[in-house]
């Protein structure tokens, strides 16, 4: 029994001894390989992004500048109008009736001027001879003065009456889109001051204002950038994947906002075929730099190691070395770096799971290619952190 359990205990030891041998003779893993690539250089433009809303140039309210009935309408809801087209007609005989009147009030004023120049011709000749008394001219050339100032009152009185006729034709007093209607034929309704009927109201639409707020410090940086030119501003509506319609920044508000710490702009766009209408909201982009030469890598080259952001690289020798950057807006799909990069720099740019600083690994060039994508576009995968990047080599 002893020498069957000798002999197992030498089977064992032989088979584990084999094995050791075995695991001794195996292939040697080599250099992880990875993919590298220079950064791509090329010329970009940051943009800065805002949401705001579309806004009339001009905008009326349309009212009577006289009283009365509305006798009809001239033209259709939604139209556009041009500036001086005819709108609205009023019952014009009450406004007839008024000039007529004063047109005969400067009749009776023109006749009683006559009588009194006539008077004031005899007085001199009288006053010659001393048939009259000094007074009594004097008396006779007030009357002439006073008749010329009744005739003054009634021509005024005429032009009054005049642009109250003229006042029964309401005309459009800018060129625009035009509101509906909001009194019919036949109301009776008030003018000639604020407090009267609107009818309709009228917005410009072309130029048309895009208004949005920003930061003090967008602010300071545009009004800064507003010095040396004007800053171009691109607009897309919420329907719309591209920012197509072009303008420029031309106002900044007077005052900082304490509760929010913000401030008004507005930027200027051409709107000819009148597509964009006032209340639209819409996202813009503002050039926040003059164009410049930039380096950039794709997201995912770029490891999160705390509070900075870090890209691998690879020396002559294939060994992995790490680079501090700083990083700018995504471009074309692709990270811009502003700092930390030299042009000649070898990149990871796949495989960094498989790469760890100070490690040897087997790079294979490859290139680094803009992809379509919106400029400054939030990052669709998040940057992998040195940390992680160590474990999956540990």
């Amino acid at each position: 029994m002893r020498t069957v359990k000798i002999a197992v205990a030498s089977v064992l030891m032989t088979a584990a001894l084999y094995g050791c041998s075995k695991g001794q003779e195996g292939p040697q893993q080599g250099p992880a390989p990875v993919t590298v690539a220079a950064p791509l250089s090329q010329k970009v433009v940051d943009w800065d992004e805002f949401t705001g809303r579309f806004e009339a140039t001009r905008s009326v309210d349309v009212r009577a500048r006289v009283g009365g009935y509305i006798q009809s309408v001239h033209f259709k809801d939604g139209d556009f109008v041009r500036q001086g087209q005819l709108l609205f007609t009023l019952d014009q005989r009450p406004a007839q009736a008024a000039l007529a009147a004063a047109r005969a009030q400067l009749g009776q004023a023109q006749a009683q001027l006559g009588l009194a120049k006539a008077d004031l011709a005899r007085a001199e000749g009288l006053l010659a001879s001393q048939a009259v008394s000094q007074a009594e001219y004097d008396a006779k050339k007030a009357a002439v003065e006073t008749a010329e100032a009744a005739v003054a009152s009634a021509n005024a009185a005429i032009r009054s009456r005049t642009l109250e006729l003229e006042f029964t034709r309401v005309t459009a007093p800018i060129s625009g889109r035009i509101s509906d209607r909001r009194v019919d034929p036949g109301n009776l309704i008030g003018g000639g001051s604020s407090a009267g009927d609107v009818l309709t109201t009228i917005v410009s639409s072309s130029p048309i204002y895009f208004v949005f707020d920003g930061s003090e410090a967008t602010a300071l940086k545009y009004q800064r950038q507003s010095a040396s030119g004007a800053v171009p501003i691109k607009v897309r509506l919420q329907d719309e994947t591209e920012f197509t319609h072009e303008g420029r920044l031309d106002f900044t508000d007077n005052t900082i906002d304490p509760n929010s710490g913000t401030i008004r702009l507005r930027a200027v766009l051409q709107n000819a075929n009148g597509f964009l209408r006032p209340g639209m909201y819409g996202h813009a982009q503002l050039a926040g730099a003059a164009e410049y030469q930039a380096m950039l890598v794709p997201e995912t080259a770029i490891v999160a190691d705390g509070p900075r952001r870090v890209v691998y690289v690879v020396d002559k020798e294939g060994t992995v070395g790490v680079k501090p950057v700083q990083t700018g807006p995504i471009v074309n799909g692709l990270r811009v770096i502003r700092t930390g990069l030299v042009p000649d720099d070898r990149v990871i740019i796949n495989g960094l799971q498989r790469a760890r600083p100070g490690a040897k690994v087997q790079p294979q060039n490859g290139e680094i290619k803009p992809v379509d994508a919106e400029p400054n576009a939030a990052p669709t995968t998040p940057a992998p952190t040195a940390s992680s990047a160590s474990f999956v080599n540990g």
